[in-house]
């Protein structure tokens, strides 16, 4: 580098979300859209309502703004010619968080969902700034508190705090009002009724107490379509397994879907903190690294439906026509010509009496920002020696006063990394009690958990603690009940057999590595006997299959 080398420009992060691009690049993304124009008081866009696309201001000013469902409106941002108007939602038609409207006369360039994926593709340089400003837009409104749905109901309540994970696990912004501190909530409160919790949808409709998949479908996170096509892959599992198979697969040109019953990232999208993962030396975010491949996976055009449950798998003929089934929950059936099964692992429950009672008001089976928030300035208990129970333990220390960590083991040297050990080593208020197992909860499921009492399993010894927050970290149980009757075999403890375990018959079959005993159904991560169990692994795995699909989705070659 010479001393007339130019100096590097380090821009802002408003002009990330918000760049203006070149006449040059305007030409670029031309051939991708179609020009359109609009009154003065049109709407471009409205939020609940899917979204055309991309636009790109030729000619014009065009207003974003924030609507929060009661009625209120914020301005975001005035966006003229130059500047594009999209968030992530628009790589996959869903829809939109803001409003748009035409402040005057506009000219734009539409360009719709699956023109923008293939703009982002084709022009690589243009779609990463593109990409960055998208993502960074769906982080701002996030931030904002005031886009998305419009959760209403007590502070803490187990309702709240249930829909309030699940939105923020699927990357999506949502919006919290104090009934007792807003008279527009408040009256809409009394107007259904007994409801301890309402949800109003960006669209206006107003949910009662919603479950998850209610609410996905009010917000237009998952569609109700019958999707008769034929996919080349369908994934079931959105972990990083999962989400490594379905970005592999879609960039080599495979039509992929992937579903989920909860969201994307499985249980590595809860992590505080993943500090050995291979590139990132100062640790990311379980939520951050599966945000960033379910943003890729759409990218590649990857078909989502989270949520979304698989009930049952159909591999009747998967031999003689080369096709699987899924029958979803909600009754709709999914066919491809392989399947991957990266459905992981539900977090195990101890066999602690009156445990079921208190799950949601104070035994947690994650630690996010919001049960620190919680548990802030008290004293916990966290039960489990993996490197999950070890990254929560870690990240919660710096919000508690002490946190009691509890192992069945003498030490945490078997199960943990060397890394973590060291760290909660280092940490003053937290302490290790091994030999230890959880066996009482006191307190009442109406006002919550209130303590609960622990077991040396060596001298007999009981401790009672004040702790009315339990984190449980202490493994999983494979995903497979879904799997019964398809001949997916499965080991002594649920996990699907895959390679030469998986080979039988007479004469044997022989199966690839991460294939099962039935031909084309692969499985990867978590579920699978014989995994590692780490994020490196699962991602590794997904994408070592994509391999094996091509071959088995490779014609046969006849000798002459």
């Amino acid at each position: 580098m010479t001393a007339e080398a130019p100096a590097r420009t380090i821009e802002s992060r408003h002009h990330q979300m918000f760049p203006t691009l070149s006449d040059a690049e305007i030409e670029r993304v031309r051939r991708f859209g179609s020009l359109l124009r609009y009154a003065r008081g049109d709407c471009l866009f409205r939020a609940g309502e899917p979204g055309p696309g991309m636009f790109v201001v030729l000619k014009g000013i065009v207003a974003i703004t924030q609507r929060d469902g009661l009625g209120r409106v914020v301005p975001i941002e005035r966006q003229g010619p130059g500047q594009f108007l999209a968030e992530i939602a628009q790589l996959s038609g869903r829809p939109a968080l803001v409003d748009g409207h035409a402040d005057e006369d506009v000219e734009a360039l539409l360009v719709p969902p699956e023109q923008l994926r293939a703009l982002i593709i084709a022009e690589a340089d243009l779609g990463e700034r593109l990409v960055r400003a998208m993502i960074l837009r769906r982080v701002a409104l996030i931030e904002s508190g005031g886009s998305g749905p419009v959760l209403i109901g007590p502070p803490q309540s187990p309702g709240l705090l249930r829909l309030q994970n699940f939105l923020r696990r699927n990357g999506h912004p949502y919006h919290v009002v104090d009934a007792s501190e807003d008279a527009d909530a408040q009256a809409l409160l009394e107007q259904y009724g007994e409801a301890e919790l309402l949800v109003v949808c960006p669209d206006g409709s107003v949910a009662s107490n919603p479950s998850e998949h209610a609410l996905a479908l009010c917000l237009g996170m998952v569609d109700s379509a019958e999707h008769d096509e034929l996919f080349d892959v369908l994934v079931v599992g959105a972990g990083p397994a999962g989400l490594a198979t379905a970005v592999y697969a879609a960039s080599e040109g495979l039509r992929v879907i992937t579903i989920d019953c909860r969201s994307f990232g499985g249980q590595a999208g809860a992590s505080a903190r993943i500090e050995n993962y291979l590139g990132f030396p100062t640790g990311i975010s379980g939520g951050a690294l599966a945000g960033r491949a379910f943003v890729q996976a759409q990218k590649f055009g990857v078909e989502m439906l989270i949520p979304a449950q698989a009930a049952s798998m159909d591999c009747s003929a998967a031999e003689t026509r080369g096709e699987i089934s899924v029958r979803l929950a909600d009754g709709r059936r999914l066919r491809a010509r392989t399947a991957v099964i990266a459905s992981g692992a539900r977090y195990r429950r101890p066999e602690v009496p009156r445990l079921a009672d208190f799950e949601g008001r104070g035994i947690w089976y994650w630690a996010s920002a919001l049960e620190a928030k919680l548990c802030a300035h008290q004293e916990v208990a966290l039960v489990g020696g993996g490197n999950s129970a070890g990254q929560a333990a870690v990240f919660l220390s710096q919000h508690v006063s002490k946190l009691n960590l509890l192992v069945r083991g003498p030490s945490l040297a078997a199960t943990m990394s060397r890394y973590l050990i060291d760290r909660i080593e280092a940490t003053p208020n937290i302490e290790l009690h091994p030999h230890t197992e959880l066996i009482r909860l006191h307190g009442e499921p109406d006002s919550g958990l209130d303590g609960a009492s622990w077991r040396d399993r060596q001298s007999g010894a009981e401790f009672a603690c004040p702790a009315r927050n339990i984190f449980l970290f202490i493994g999983a149980v494979p995903e497979t009940e879904w799997l019964e009757g398809c001949g997916v075999k499965v080991d002594k403890h649920g996990f699907v057999l895959t390679g030469a375990a998986a080979r039988g018959g007479f004469p044997a079959r022989p199966a690839a590595a991460l294939e099962t005993s039935v031909p084309g159904v692969f499985a990867v991560g978590d579920v699978r006997s014989g995994s590692v169990k780490r994020v490196g692994g699962a991602i590794g795995e997904g994408a070592a299959v994509v391999a094996l699909i091509h071959k088995h989705l490779a014609p046969s070659t006849v000798e002459a």
